[in-house]
């Protein structure tokens, strides 16, 4: 489990530094957005990454990896439009500081089903990953749909955290692979 820390934080990093380069590319533009138009984003690179590695091609120059890193980040938005609303007027360090909250949250979450699962997810393929990523968003927009009520499914919060998560394992997965083969 400590290896699976250490590659966690690695990937989470990773991802933290794209969001902070796109916050100062795009500002906080993103505030704006309602939960369900980030449910809408995280569907479309979902189903790039899909079409990625159904097709074993790509004409986008953007690569499988960038595309879960989006959506570690998408998820991560989504998490704080929920919490705290959309706005315009945030500070950016606050921001930043909720990106952080979010994303040590979907890591605590992993943690304890990682004790209780037992790492399962090191056995499967970066392909089912995808296809439970997919099938997480179209609960997301079910739910969304039913203006978030629920009779006894998890909410909308728990579903971007393990989307998260499966987006982290994947980059995982697909970085051991790449070092597998050097």
């Amino acid at each position: 489990m400590a290896h699976t820390s250490q590659q966690y934080s690695a990937a989470a990093r990773a991802c933290r530094e794209i969001f902070l380069r796109k916050m100062s590319d795009y500002g906080l533009s993103w505030r704006i957005l309602r939960p369900s138009s980030l449910t809408d984003q995280l569907y479309i690179k979902a189903q790039r990454i899909r079409s990625i590695e159904e097709k074993q091609t790509q004409l986008v120059e953007d690569g499988i990896d960038s595309e879960f890193m989006g959506i570690v980040n998408y998820c991560a938005m989504a998490l704080i439009q929920i919490e705290k609303g959309p706005g315009q007027d945030s500070d950016p360090e606050a921001v930043v500081e909720w990106y952080d909250q979010a994303v040590e949250g979907a890591r605590a979450l992993m943690e304890k089903k990682n004790h209780d699962y037992g790492e399962a997810w090191r056995d499967m393929r970066v392909s089912s990953m995808t296809d439970l990523i997919l099938v997480k968003l179209l609960r997301i927009k079910h739910i969304e749909d039913n203006d978030g009520k629920t009779q006894i499914s998890e909410g909308v919060e728990a579903n971007y955290s393990d989307i998260m998560n499966y987006a982290i394992f994947a980059l995982i997965l697909r970085s051991e692979h790449k070092n597998s083969q050097v």
